[in-house]
């Protein structure tokens, strides 16, 4: 057994395939991005879906845990998306079973971009395109970072220095943390924890104010963004209440 468990599957993952003739899939699903901090990688997403001009929804969770050290962000098709990580969260599974230990980090990024070039069919009809950004940490490393990678919808992975975003609210937030990454006192890699979360939920507001398709972040009512952050040590989930209080610090 050598651990490949998409080579287990007869044509690839079952992702949703496209019906001939069919309208595009309005039903998309943004913004999604993720800068260094002092202790590792933030990772965070708006909650809004959207159908065309419509709001689907202000509840969706973007920000998936594929296992304990690494994170799936999605933007673009919902189902598609979804799918896509529960395929990967088998696969990384099935490997650390059958191998006894974990996969790569290399070998689970080019597990994502696999996926996506076996989804080009529906992605060039438009009725199943995504576009994630990938957060891991090499655990056989020691001294090994956390590390982000972004894709485009035929599987390019790029690996981002400080930062990467995907989904229509991006550009505005991708601007922003340029000109922090830059000019900022302090930079965000050199931001603790609390100023981060405050810092991702501005870039979230700031986003909704150009973009439409971005939302469902109101900390005046309690709403904050879906964040995690992963480090060395894995996976953690900053609550809305431990967000609200990072909030209160920010904004005293």
């Amino acid at each position: 057994m050598n651990g490949d468990f998409l080579a287990l599957l007869p044509k690839g993952p079952r992702l949703p395939a496209a019906a001939a003739g069919a309208g595009p899939v309005s039903l998309l699903a943004t913004t999604v991005f993720a800068f260094h901090y002092a202790e590792g990688v933030v990772v965070a997403g708006d909650h809004r879906a959207t159908a065309g001009t419509t709001i689907f929804s202000d509840k969706t969770e973007k920000i998936l845990e594929l296992d304990s050290h690494s994170l799936m962000a999605i933007a673009g098709v919902p189902a598609t998306a979804f799918e896509m990580a529960r395929t990967l969260q088998t696969t990384f599974e099935f490997y650390r079973r059958s191998q006894l230990q974990p996969m790569s980090l290399h070998a689970k990024i080019r597990a994502l971009s696999r996926l996506l070039r076996d989804n080009l069919p529906a992605t060039l009809q438009g009725v199943g395109a995504v576009a994630p950004v990938f957060v891991g940490v090499e655990t056989a490393n020691p001294g090994a970072k956390p590390v982000i990678f972004f894709y485009d919808p035929l599987g390019a992975q790029f690996e981002a220095a400080d930062f990467a975003g995907s989904g229509s609210g991006s550009p505005s937030i991708k601007s922003v943390l340029h000109f922090l990454d830059r000019w900022g006192n302090p930079r965000p890699a050199a931001m603790p924890l609390g100023p981060a979360c405050a810092l991702a939920n501005r870039l979230l507001m700031t986003a909704s104010e150009f973009d439409t398709a971005t939302g469902g972040v109101h900390p005046d009512r309690g709403e904050f963004a879906t964040l995690k952050v992963l480090s060395r040590e894995g996976i953690r989930t900053v609550s809305a209440s431990e967000q609200a209080q990072c909030w209160k610090e920010a904004t005293a």
